[in-house]
Order: C-alpha cells, then structure tokens, then sequence
C-alpha cells in the first residue's frame, strides 16, 4: 500500500479505531492519518493511544485527504456528506464507507460528484485485528484504489470484494451480524454445559477454545466444513448422536431463516435510510 496516501476517518467510534490501530500496527505512517469527530473524548483517547492527526472540523480534515473513511452512524451519513461536498469540489479523493445500508449511488448524490466509492462491510471482530470485511468498488475506482482499500482493511483482517452491490445485504446477513449468532451459540453450549454438571466458568472457557480450535481447524485446513464435522464423528459414538439430534431439531432450517430474515431486513433499512 502507498504509504504517501493521507487517509483521513470522519468518525473516531470503535470500527475507526480499530482500523487506525490495525494500520499504525503494520507500520503506517501516523502523521499520514486523521481523524475528525465532534466527540473530544474520542478524539483524545486517538491521540493518546496511536498519536495520529485529529481535529474536530470534518472539512479540514478532508483538504488534504487522498482517502476519506467514511465512518459515521448511517443516520447521519447523509449530513456528513452534505456538508463535505463543496470542500471536496475539484478533487477527486477515493470515497470509502463503512456505513451500513447506504448504496455507493447515494453517497454520490449526496457529495454531488461521482466520486470513486468503495462500500464496506466490517464487523465486529475487527476490534481484535479478526474482523471479516466485504467491499464493493463503483466503476470509478481504479486498480490502484481498489488495493488502497483492500490494503486498509487487510490490517483488521479478512477482505472479500463483490462484484455486484446487491450482494452486501447477503454479506450483512452473513459475516456483518454474524458474530452475535456465535455469541448465541456459546451461551447456549454453556447453558448445555452446566445442565451436564459442569461450572459456568468451566462450560465457557471449554466453549469458548472449542469453537475458536474448530474456527483455526477450518480455515486451515483443506477439508470441507462437512468432512471436518466427519472426521470427528465415531459410528454410534457421543458425537454421531449429537450431530442426529441438531440434525432432527432443523438447525441447518433454523440457520438459513435466521440468515435469509437479517438480508431482508437489511434490505428494508437500506430503503427507508435511502429515503431519509
């Protein structure tokens, strides 16, 4: 990645934070990043933790921007944008937001150019460097840009690009709630856990490595998910028969409703923001 690249984040919540610290980490030049907010708090926390640029003023910050992170509440992107469309007259900056639900198509109605937007879809676990991302890239984003943005993302974790937009309220669905299904699932093992005599502590800590060991299995391994799950199984041991019961209750039924009813509404929020 072009570490000449000024990368200003209008935003310094969580998800901001977590990239900033992610490219400080790889090495990034810190006087090469800024960060804009009206929040204090934040801005003083930023600059005590990775010693980057910031400011309180979003068109300042932008000026000298090659890259604007656009990491703002959704509800308010439309304001922000607004507001950054006559500083960004004349310039042609590439665009990258990580606000849900709202199309590339807007963002560039609302900074009255057409501008080069890459969308993205981080989540959670990139607060500890394993976050999963998805992006997709207008037809004015160049090579060039696109690996800018790869790059940037590439430092909290693991990028996925889409060729059609469409595709994000599926990657929303999937990897961008994703991590709270995980959530549901541990604490349902541990529920199970002490059912079967064992500790609160215990349940989760043997939860918690289970599911992070058979996480570094998959990803590693060659194998699919389902000759992994085989590969633990005995004939007519404890595992076939767990397997029989999730098998006979509908989970993969269940996982499938719960991943299709997060897309539509994904969907349904990306409207009524559009609208907004």
């Amino acid at each position: 990645m072009n570490t000449q690249a000024h990368i200003c984040f209008i935003g310094a919540g969580n998800m901001a934070g977590s990239i900033v610290g992610g490219l400080v980490r790889q090495g990034y030049p810190r006087n090469m990043i800024t960060l804009a907010a009206p929040s204090k708090e934040h801005l003083q926390h930023a600059q005590h933790q990775w010693q980057v640029n910031t400011t309180e003023d979003n068109n300042q910050a932008v000026q000298a921007a090659d890259i604007i992170v656009l990491a703002v509440k959704p509800q308010v992107l439309r304001e922000v944008c607004e507001s950054l469309a006559p500083t960004l007259q004349g310039r042609s900056p590439l665009i990258i937001s990580v606000a849900a639900g709202i199309s590339t198509r807007l963002i560039q109605t609302w900074l009255q150019h057409p501008y080069p937007v890459v969308r993205t879809m981080p989540n959670t676990p990139a607060l500890v460097l394993k976050g999963a991302t998805g992006l997709f890239a207008t037809e004015q984003v160049s090579a060039q840009e696109k690996a800018q943005a790869e790059a940037i993302f590439a430092a909290i974790g693991l990028t996925c690009w889409v060729e059609d937009e469409q595709q994000m309220h599926a990657i929303t669905a999937l990897s961008g709630s994703g991590p709270a299904y995980f959530f549901l699932i541990l604490e349902a093992l541990e529920s199970a856990g002490v059912n079967a005599g064992l500790s609160s502590e215990t349940a989760r800590l043997l939860a918690i490595q289970t599911m992070a060991g058979a996480a570094e299995m998959a990803r590693t391994s060659p194998l699919e998910p389902a000759q992994l799950k085989r590969n633990v199984m005995s004939p007519g041991g404890t595992t076939e028969r767990a397997i029989e019961a999730f098998e006979a209750g509908g989970l993969r039924t269940l996982v499938d409703t719960a991943v299709s009813a997060a897309k539509t509404r994904s969907a349904e929020l990306a409207e009524i923001l559009g609208k907004g």
